[in-house]
């Protein structure tokens, strides 16, 4: 509770991880609570995760819905906490989720949906909105079930928004690629912003991108010890302005290099090196220009907060694209290269005329890039591109990501 205070006096919001979907079968815990099976359900092929060997609540029980709500209430009215994202999403939604044929019992119509654990994540979001109303239920669902976020009364499961699984996979892939071969892999770049508008989604690097062998998000990148800097910095870069909230698993935030252990410290120790630092400075630039620029947070949701400018460069491998706020003149415009081949002289398509500037370069000296940069302000000249009015010509740095925006004239308008 001291934490939570702490944090929030500091304006930092606090979110639990919290996880109704299974539990352990420890001799202290709920298994067999009374000598019976009170919160599981009797039948293994019901009651027992095979992937986790642990057990499955009795979602169909009064008894066992009342104590999970009264514990997503606990943590809201005891520890005022900001917000509950609930694991395993998909393992509740879904009777035959790890097992195999004949290793799972159908409902009631003989379908693999868990009607029973559908009716209690709609009571429980129900419940919490009706009496915290400033707080947010987030998904952590992996499939396509639909409307995840969508009102109860409109047939959805009553969520705030939903982790998107498919947009972590995919970049990372994508990122894994040398980036000579990252052109066969254009889609796993451009595919997630097809469905991007059709649930409230956050975009996760979580902690099981960093654990059981799966290395750390830096020792994914390919290349030499530049390279694979430059492209993380350009993941973030990425990440930060493509439309859905952000999750960053600790650590990132500066490179680690050791993958993630529970009962160890982070690699702190790393600061100490300069490509490590730069990491950090350019999180902590992308946070504060996120929070500074509406463009980049107003309508995440909403299709008129995303349009391309171009992404069919496939042989290049860049895309461009904008993202508007929610007042006129509130527009950033995004260019990233996923080469280490610089590009000069790159018309892109822009919306309006005026004087442009650069707010953030991943690939300048301070964040431990090369410093090609397009300085200072320069004017869009009235040349149609790309379906656009105007056009910019610019220089696009090795494996970066530059974020532009109108310059403000003098008088404080922009």
């Amino acid at each position: 509770m001291f934490l939570i205070d702490t944090l929030h006096q500091a304006s930092i919001g606090v979110i639990f991880d919290w996880a109704p979907a299974h539990f352990p079968d420890d001799g202290h815990g709920l298994f067999c609570f009374d000598g019976t099976c009170l919160y599981e359900h009797v039948d293994s092929h019901q009651g027992f995760h095979p992937d986790w060997k642990s057990s499955i609540f009795n979602f169909g029980r009064h008894k066992v819905r009342a104590f999970l709500i009264s514990s997503a209430f606990f943590w809201f009215d005891k520890f005022h906490v900001d917000g509950l994202r609930i694991d395993a999403v998909a393992s509740m939604l879904y009777l035959d989720y790890g097992r195999k044929e004949g290793e799972w019992i159908p409902n009631v119509p003989g379908g693999r949906e868990n009607l029973e654990a559908i009716s209690f994540l709609r009571s429980l979001n129900e419940a919490v909105y009706r009496d915290y109303p400033d707080i947010q239920t987030i998904a952590e669902e992996s499939t396509a079930w639909p409307m995840v976020f969508r009102p109860t009364c409109m047939g959805g499961l009553g969520f705030g928004m939903k982790w998107n699984m498919g947009w972590m996979h995919d970049t990372l892939k994508y990122f894994q690629q040398e980036p000579l071969f990252r052109e066969y892999r254009f889609y796993h770049l451009t595919f997630g912003l097809c469905h991007a508008l059709t649930e409230n989604f956050v975009l996760p690097l979580s902690h099981d991108e960093v654990v059981y062998g799966k290395g750390t998000l830096l020792s994914k990148m390919p290349g030499d010890e530049w390279q694979q800097f430059a492209n993380l910095r350009l993941l973030y870069g990425l990440m930060w302005t493509h439309p859905g909230k952000k999750l960053l698993f600790m650590g990132g935030e500066f490179g680690q290099k050791c993958e993630w252990q529970h009962e160890e410290s982070l690699e702190w120790q790393v600061l100490q090196y300069l490509l490590h630092e730069c990491v950090q400075r350019w999180v902590a630039d992308l946070n504060h220009v996120y929070r500074e620029q509406a463009a980049l947070h107003d309508r995440d949701f909403t299709s008129d907060g995303f349009a391309w400018v171009s992404f069919c460069a496939r042989k290049k491998s860049v895309i461009g694209f904008l993202r508007y706020g929610g007042y006129l003149g509130d527009v950033v415009l995004v260019v990233c290269n996923f080469t280490p081949m610089p590009r000069h002289n790159n018309i892109v398509g822009v919306p309006r005329g005026g004087q442009w500037e650069e707010i953030l370069n991943s690939d300048a000296n301070y964040y431990g890039g090369s410093g090609m940069s397009n300085f200072g302000r320069f004017e869009a000249t009235l040349l149609v591109s790309q379906g656009y009015s105007c056009s910019l010509s610019l220089t696009l740095p090795p494996l970066a990501a530059l974020v532009l925006k109108p310059a403000t004239r003098s008088g404080g308008t922009s």
